[in-house]
């Protein structure tokens, strides 16, 4: 027996034989953490979540819920008796039914929860009060989407899936909608797993996010750790925040670039002196000093609001991203040099 709110132990999950996780492990210890599953297309997200809710059945393993087995290879409850919400990420609204009774069905579903949430307060923070009367055909996909998950919300859930709530909405409401979601999700404590393709999106809305990938769990932490100490290169080129390049380890806290010379910092896995490995450079590791001796040639420059993303090009041909408040005084035009302050210090220094 598990001592965790939910946990899935040493699971199977498999829709073919390409969409399949193997021997996945997962533990949410406290009611209201939201975990968000992240890896490529097709790699099983969705699965995953079907067999949580119990729409098919797990290959082995086990998944506890408040420390109530409720899947194995023996032992399947039906999804009727689990009280756990999944939201589709494609339109499941009942058709014959407007946005108002969808909604209510949610309800219906356990109306003696003690976690009840205002029909008026989901209706405002999600903006559908004006589609009440509305049938599913007559609203957009965005629409439907928070429609249901209206409902899924209604119906105060143990468990909450939910699968790319925000894929259809548009960039105008998307930072409001996660901000009020994530305020309600943490305010009723209502415990979720919700699956996005969206590194930004899964960081702000996760306690803790998995990423999959060649069909395991390849690291499950907080936002902040997968970020700054991801444990492969694999996790390293499915967030593409940064390179790799060539470095050689000279003692416990200094490493050597061909490039960009000597690189102090704490090295955070152990390598034997005279060890050539692969440093990973993310935007925020370089600082720019227009006064340094050390420049590169600018290749690329991206706008991203509050910051530039410089791409600039070594001797090795390494393509290297560094960023820059964008209140920064003058702009580096493609093909200029730009300079790299010495020395360089990195604080964390992630190596493979």
């Amino acid at each position: 027996m598990t001592e965790s709110y939910f946990e899935i132990k040493n699971s199977t999950f498999s829709a073919s034989r390409k969409n399949k996780v193997i021997d996945f492990n997962l533990k949410i210890n406290e009611p209201g953490e939201i975990v968000c599953l992240l890896g490529p297309s097709g790699v099983g997200k969705t699965t995953i979540l079907r067999s949580i809710a119990g729409l098919q059945k797990v290959e082995s393993g086990e998944i506890f819920l408040k420390n109530k087995l409720i899947s194995s290879s023996s032992l399947h409850v039906e999804p009727e008796k689990r009280n756990i919400a999944l939201s589709f990420q494609d339109n499941s609204l009942f058709p014959h039914y407007n946005v108002i009774d969808n909604i209510n069905f949610g309800l219906k579903r356990n109306p003696t929860s003690s976690t009840k949430i205002s029909i008026d307060e989901l209706l405002n923070i999600l903006h559908i009060n004006n589609l009440q009367n509305k049938f599913p055909h007559q609203i957009s996909a965005g629409e439907a989407q928070r429609v249901s998950l209206a409902r899924s919300l209604m119906s105060s859930p143990d468990l909450l899936l939910i699968d790319e709530p925000f894929s259809n909405i548009d960039h105008s409401l998307k930072g409001e909608l996660q901000a009020n979601i994530k305020k309600i999700l943490k305010k009723k404590k209502i415990t979720t797993i919700m699956v996005t393709h969206d590194s930004y999106e899964a960081f702000y809305m996760g306690d803790k996010c998995g990423i999959i990938l060649n069909q395991k769990l390849e690291q499950y932490n907080t936002p902040y750790n997968i970020y700054h100490y991801p444990n492969s290169v694999g996790i390293v080129k499915f967030l593409n925040r940064g390179v790799l390049v060539d470095a050689k380890i000279l003692d416990n806290e200094t490493l050597e670039n061909s490039d960009l010379g000597k690189i102090k910092g704490n090295i955070i896995k152990k390598f034997s002196k005279g060890s050539t490995v692969k440093l990973l450079l993310q935007p925020d590791d370089l600082k720019h000093d227009d006064k340094s001796d050390l420049k590169l040639e600018v290749i690329d420059r991206k706008f991203r609001g509050t910051e530039f993303i410089y791409i600039v090009k070594t001797k090795n041909d390494d393509l290297i991203p560094i960023s820059v408040d964008s209140h920064h005084g003058h702009y580096h035009e493609i093909r200029e040099e730009f300079g790299i302050k010495k020395p360089i210090f990195i604080d964390h220094l992630v190596c493979f």
